[in-house]
């Protein structure tokens, strides 16, 4: 019984080493690979974007407070 218990915890250890070399060496070939691509193909600086020209609201416009009216009652409604 002792025997089967050393080599469980035996094959534990090299199982959970194996697995934490592979992810230190994913972290590193993906941090490397990172560096290689922002090297050859360096990513463009966009321009801002101008701000939209917004159409003035007529204020107190019976029409345009029937139509908020009429959305807030279909978005309460479902």
């Amino acid at each position: 019984m002792d025997n089967l218990m050393s080599e469980g915890l035996n094959l534990m250890v090299f199982g959970m080493g194996f697995v934490v070399v592979f992810l230190t060496l994913l972290v590193f070939a993906t941090g490397f690979m990172s560096k290689l691509i922002a090297k050859v193909a360096p990513e463009a600086i966009p321009e801002p974007a101008k701000p939209a020209a917004v159409a003035p609201v007529a204020t107190g416009s019976d029409e345009l407070v029937a139509v908020m009216t009429a959305a807030v009652h279909q978005y309460r409604k479902h």
